[in-house]
């Protein structure tokens, strides 16, 4: 009778434990994205532990800022820890190397970065892959739009010589052509570069009144340092990808002035009460700057909240339908993210759809720029 009970016992434990729901995430916790993804991983502290009942366990791999790196660790996190979920990476080269393991291990994935590519045009292999981001064409049409209304008429773009830069060149100069902005230099770098002199004078001598630094993290940094360095008096755009105090840290005074396209969170409380991302940015910002201090803020770690709320929001229903650990699970919470509606992150609104795996409209977007080292809501 003992043995009986006891092994009823084992057996419930057991099948408690394969009932965690299992997040693999890789990040880029070292190397030249290592501004980005280390407020990432802070995140990860804060996503949901427990959902519907089931206890969530993440499993967290730094890809130092590699790409063949991120796809050993996705492969080692669907094939080894049996996941559930993939989450990552930080870089546009680190996820869309990522997209066809997941696709392989049939795990949907949430992207931590920007480019379209990685969810369009939507195919088998994408649609497992979901992400947080907003598009470079979204963040492309406001900075075009702020051209315009500041009569811009001739503008040079310098980009990282990656999947990075060259998306974002290939959504900006379309807009750009068509709001009749003229293009007058088009220069790539290397994330690991100390110098872009070269590629800086030859922007200076077409005399731009704008340049378009089309990089991520601190090293978007260095063309922006040695255009001031030369004297430039334009106006200088940053992406998206810089949103955060280690650039504004590593640019210093030659960051002032600085316009740029971000997600609402950067600047949760200076928004309207009446926005609609208002509540869950503050409450990311609340909770982040609880355990890393006020002004700690930044709008990457904004895009693990995001994934996390996604999570919370699908798990539910694929639950209802199988158990975590099994195929049918996984697919499960891929139809579930795809149904994805109405929910408020830090970044935005999600609404998707089996054609829009991201699903951010408008109100994901504001025009920051950098006032005396800080971020400031353009009014």
């Amino acid at each position: 009778m003992k043995k009986t009970l006891l092994a009823t016992l084992l057996s419930t434990l057991a099948v408690g434990a394969l009932a965690d729901i299992n997040v693999g995430v890789t990040l880029s916790a070292t190397g030249p994205a290592a501004s980005l993804g280390i407020p990432e991983k802070n995140t990860i502290d804060l996503l949901p532990k427990s959902i519907a009942g089931q206890k969530v366990n993440y499993i967290v791999l730094d890809d130092a800022s590699d790409t063949t790196t991120a796809v050993k660790n996705t492969r080692k996190l669907i094939s080894e820890y049996k996941v559930d979920l993939i989450i990552g990476s930080t870089t546009t080269p680190n996820s869309l190397a990522m997209v066809d393991v997941a696709a392989e291990g049939e795990t949907p994935m949430i992207a931590m970065a920007a480019s379209a590519r990685i969810v369009e045009p939507m195919d088998e292999k994408r649609r497992w892959v979901f992400k947080t981001p907003q598009n470079d064409a979204q963040m492309s049409t406001a900075i075009v739009e702020h051209m315009t209304n500041n009569n811009i008429k001739t503008v040079a773009y310098i980009g990282f010589s990656d999947a990075y830069g060259e998306g974002w060149w290939n959504e900006f100069s379309k807009l750009a052509e068509v709001r009749k902005i003229k293009l007058v230099g088009n220069e790539r770098f290397n994330r690991t570069d100390t110098t872009v002199t070269g590629q800086i004078l030859k922007i200076l001598s077409a005399k731009p009144d704008a340049v378009l630094i089309g990089g991520a993290g601190t090293p978007a940094a260095l063309p922006q340092k040695s255009l001031k360095e030369k004297g430039f008096k334009g106006t200088i755009y940053q992406t998206h990808g810089v949103a955060n105090n280690d650039f504004l840290r590593v640019c210093g005074k030659d960051c002032e002035g600085t316009v740029l396209p971000t997600g609402p969170v950067l600047v949760a409380g200076q928004l309207p009460a009446d926005n609609p991302v208002k509540k869950s940015a503050v409450e990311y910002q609340s909770k982040y700057e609880a355990v890393h201090g006020k002004g700690s803020i930044n709008a990457f770690g904004g895009y693990a909240w995001d994934a996390g709320q996604l999570l919370a929001n699908a798990a539910p229903a694929a639950l209802k339908k199988a158990q975590p650990g099994s195929r049918e699970f996984r697919l499960a919470l891929r139809d579930a993210l795809e149904g994805t509606k109405n929910v408020a992150g830090a970044h935005g609104v999600y609404n998707m759809s089996a054609t829009d795996h991201l699903g951010l409209d408008q109100r994901a977007r504001v025009m920051v720029t950098v006032q005396e080292g800080a971020w400031r809501l353009a009014r």
